[in-house]
Parts: structure tokens; C-alpha cells; sequence
């Protein structure tokens, strides 16, 4: 997912923005959705997508903190998740030259 935010420690970077990239990795018990064939069985990546929008909605110094946040609405959400991972790739940090992307990984 790709997301347009307001997160980082410098003014500049709450105020400017940057793009972030987020990938959500779902560990869950889908048998009765393999069984039904029906979304209501199973873990509609709508509604992850939604979760995921609004949480990085919501300036942060930290995308560690974000991805937490994310990741905790999740299994909140969901009651049978197993285990979510959620990665943060911050493209193009003010680092000082040219970097990539910063990534950080939560789960």
C-alpha cells in the first residue's frame, strides 16, 4: 500500500510529507472461509486497507510507532488473527544523501 504521510522528528517532515510504503503479512485461521467460499469468513483486505489508511493518517515522530499502532488495530479488528506483521519503508529520509528508504518491521 502506498501512502502519502506526515511522520518523522523534523518540522520539515510533519509539514512537507514524504511517501511510505506498507506491506501487512496476516498469519489466520481461514478454514471456515476456505469451507464457505464468503467474505465474512475471512479477513477482507478491505478493511485492512482502511485500518491501515487511518492509522498513517495520524502524524508520528516514529514510523516504529505507526507501524505498532497499525498492527495492534489489527488484531484488534480481527479475532482470528494469529500473528500480523506490518512494514514501514519510508522512501527517501532526509538523511543528509541519497538513501532509498528507511524500513522498519513490527511483528
Amino acid at each position: 500500500m502506498e501512502f502519502y504521510a506526515y511522520h518523522g522528528c523534523y518540522a520539515a517532515e510533519r509539514n512537507i510529507g514524504g511517501t511510505y510504503l506498507v506491506s501487512v503479512s496476516i498469519d489466520a485461521d481461514l478454514t471456515a472461509a476456505c469451507n464457505s467460499d464468503s467474505v465474512d469468513d475471512t479477513i477482507n483486505y478491505e478493511s485492512v486497507y482502511q485500518i491501515v489508511s487511518n492509522e498513517m493518517r495520524q502524524p508520528s515522530n516514529l514510523i516504529e510507532h505507526v507501524a505498532y499502532r497499525i498492527r495492534q488495530a489489527l488484531l484488534t479488528d480481527f479475532e482470528n488473527i494469529e500473528n500480523v506483521t506490518v512494514e514501514i519503508s519510508k522512501l527517501a529520509p532526509p538523511l543528509g544523501g541519497k538513501t532509498e528508504c528507511a524500513i522498519v518491521v513490527v511483528g
